[in-house]
């Protein structure tokens, strides 16, 4: 309900709000929203578990704004999110996307300053206090290099759900698929500094249990591999090799490895040391004498 109130705290009130339910234990949730009695929020419950990339596809085709933000429920606006966002769509009407300042807190609501975040800051997100726009492929390496968007953060003309689909099998690096594939596209991605979101970072999130068993990794490789390839297609030289090293993401694995052996995830220590070495996939045991398919 944090997440709620946070969007009924905007400066600017021209906006409305549909809480999308997948299938979340408490069904509490149906009531609380009903008595807040705010006619610009509605709630609704998926049928069944669509997970991150179906909810987001149902989110966006439920919607008829001309903005769309894919909020997650407990992620925070602060109060000049929309008013932020205006400025900025006035500023670029011709973007597709506005990445607005963003800082992190953990699940007490302190803002807190994990490594990746740092280093998303240090190394990734556009330096100095003016706005940035990114297209071509000056925006594809930017993004490919390393991931420092914030996700539920994002502000997306909604027409480009209809011209660029989610990729499906990704539902960990969904947003980096999604955006680049916006920007191969045609569409421009627009940082705007000026703080107004508060990502919500935690142990339970579901990101951070998949660098136990190390599907998060997996993942990612998969997607890299991809991206390199359809950045070759294009004649993109420059961002097809960012993607073929992606240097910060197995950076990133190498960090998390003494961790993961510490705890004993050995899968995941297993995963981690080939993303990190930048090897594929472990090949399926097969039995001796057998013939591979």
């Amino acid at each position: 309900m944090e997440s709620i109130a946070s969007v009924r705290a905007q400066t600017d009130p021209d906006w409305r709000l549909t809480v999308v339910d997948d299938c979340y234990p408490d069904q509490s949730v149906s009531g609380r929203v009903e008595a807040l009695g705010d006619e610009r929020i509605t709630y609704l419950r998926n049928e069944h578990n669509l997970g991150p990339t179906g909810n987001y596809d149902r989110c966006v085709k439920l919607s008829d704004a001309d903005v769309v933000v894919l909020m997650g429920c407990d992620d925070l606006m602060l109060p000049t999110y929309v008013a932020t966002v205006r400025r900025a769509l006035t500023r670029f009407p011709d973007a597709t996307i506005i990445q607005p300042g963003a800082e992190v807190v953990d699940e007490h609501g302190r803002v807190v300053r994990p490594l990746v975040d740092r280093a998303k800051r240090a190394l990734l997100t556009p330096k100095g206090s003016r706005p940035t726009e990114l297209r071509g492929e000056a925006g594809a390496v930017s993004l490919l290099r390393g991931d420092w968007l914030y996700w539920p953060a994002l502000a997306f003309r909604r027409e480009v759900f209809g011209r660029v689909p989610f990729r499906p099998g990704f539902p960990i690096i969904q947003d980096l698929a999604f955006v680049v594939d916006v920007i191969a596209a045609g569409g421009t991605l627009v940082y705007w500094p000026e703080l107004a979101f508060r990502y919500r970072r935690h142990s339970g999130s579901a990101s951070a249990k998949t660098i136990q068993d190390g599907t998060r990794f997996e993942g990612e490789g998969r997607y890299y591999r991809l991206a390199a390839r359809l950045m070759a297609r294009r004649g993109w030289r420059r961002a097809a090799r960012v993607a073929r090293h992606h240097w910060i993401s197995r950076g990133f694995a190498l960090s998390l490895l003494p961790g993961t052996l510490l705890h004993g995830y050995a899968q995941g220590a297993r995963v981690l040391a080939r993303h990190a070495l930048g090897l594929g996939p472990a090949r399926p045991h097969q039995p001796k004498g057998s013939q591979p398919q």
